[in-house]
């Protein structure tokens, strides 16, 4: 019986314990480029998932300086842009296999270069390998009346397709989403 009572006792301070280290831990901070994911599902039933870091503008000039031109760009913030297909697409006329890809795009004032990478799962554009890419394909920029606080990606449906819209501060890009 004293045994017996000696755990328990032992248990309960041992558990007093750790309580007090478990609720002495830090709490988790928030990534001042949180992650956004967008999604689209065609009448076929294709899904077309996109993940991204979404950086803010925060009064910095964005294109050209902090983005610079003619430079790979991780296009957001943090781990590089994903793309899943559930089916096949095409992405401004290039076709693109169901699957997993890495966005990545070289911004111009007046073009991006869009890349799609076959190795998904990097962080940011450091170990970018252009052997990997799956295409590249050129899209206008365009002057957008509204700032874009945070970079901001879209499906916008239109009467025949898709568009994907990327915004950020005063500079927009659309690139012609259609399923196979």
């Amino acid at each position: 019986m004293i045994k017996k009572t000696f755990f328990y006792t032992l248990l309960l301070l041992l558990l007093c314990l750790l309580g007090q280290e478990v609720m002495a831990q830090e709490a988790l901070k928030l990534r001042p480029s949180p992650l956004e994911m967008i999604t689209f599902k065609s009448p076929e039933d294709t899904y077309v998932k996109i993940t991204y870091g979404r950086p803010q503008k925060r009064g910095r000039n964005i294109f050209g300086e902090l983005v610079p031109f003619g430079k790979v760009w991780r296009t957001g913030a943090n781990e590089a842009t994903e793309l899943t297909t559930t089916g096949d697409i095409m992405l401004a006329g290039n076709r693109v296999p169901a699957g997993t890809y890495t966005i990545f795009s070289i911004p111009e004032k007046d073009k991006w270069t869009i890349i799609l990478n076959k190795e998904p799962g990097q962080w940011g554009a450091y170990r970018y390998d252009d052997s990997k890419d799956l295409l590249r394909f050129t899209v206008p920029t365009k002057q957008l009346q509204t700032v874009y606080e945070p970079f901001t990606m879209e499906f916008e449906q239109t009467a025949s397709d898709v568009v994907l819209k990327m915004m950020w501060d005063r500079t927009g890009v659309d690139i012609p989403v259609t399923f196979q």
